[in-house]
């Protein structure tokens, strides 16, 4: 068995219907075990990620203005799994203060779901960058935002169903979400800054035994 029951048939076409019926999926994930996947929404962020890469890549020259030798596959797809990370952690303490009913799981769930449209789009997006024209731009544009529309409406509705709240109270709750995210990274930065000047202490101060010795 293994890993396969996560990544399940019926997993799988779950979750197409939650992408078509979103409240009813992810009021389900919530309230039923087994319907959501924890492994499939990182699988689809590491989808996500590589597809976001390949199309600063691969997208037609008429809408590509970005050098390809700035592109790092690798450290682009590590920076959206941390960032997939930090979010549903901030989320996670911030619904914990709000009475949120959503376990850290469903909110992963809610969040790996909600890549799924834009990963579409930007497939859809690359796929038809190489056949337009200058005065066409508009089309690819518009597959993208539709794409990112429909990813941030399907989080949107993915976090209010899994806490239990309304659609104020969930805008609201996704405002503090990047507020702490924010805070998030500043500590980390502080401490890997902190961690890197005690490092360097400690190693000048070996480097000046070795030479004295």
């Amino acid at each position: 068995m293994g890993m396969r029951k996560y990544f399940s048939a019926d997993k799988w076409k779950y979750l197409f219907y939650t992408m078509s019926h979103p409240m009813d999926g992810f009021y389900w994930i919530r309230h039923t075990e087994g319907k959501g996947s924890v492994p499939i929404a990182i699988l689809l962020v590491v989808i996500f990620g590589i597809t976001f890469s390949s199309n600063r890549l691969l997208a037609g020259f008429v809408v590509n203005y970005i050098d390809p030798r700035s592109v790092n596959l690798l450290f682009e797809l590590l920076g959206v799994l941390a960032f997939y990370i930090l979010l549903c952690a901030s989320n996670w303490s911030i619904t914990c203060l709000m009475n949120g009913e959503g376990r850290l799981k469903d909110i992963a769930i809610a969040i790996g779901y909600g890549t799924f449209p834009i990963t579409v789009g930007l497939i859809l997006a690359t796929l038809v960058s190489g056949a337009i024209a200058d005065d066409e731009q508009a089309f690819y544009t518009l597959i993208i935002a539709i794409g990112i529309a429909y990813g941030v409406i399907v989080m949107l509705v993915g976090i209010m169903q899994v806490h239990n709240y309304t659609l104020g109270k969930t805008l609201v709750t996704l405002f503090l979400t990047f507020v702490a995210l924010i805070i998030i990274i500043f500590l980390i930065l502080l401490l890997t800054n902190l961690l890197g000047m005690v490092f360097n202490f400690f190693r000048s101060v070996y480097t000046e035994l070795i030479f004295r010795t």
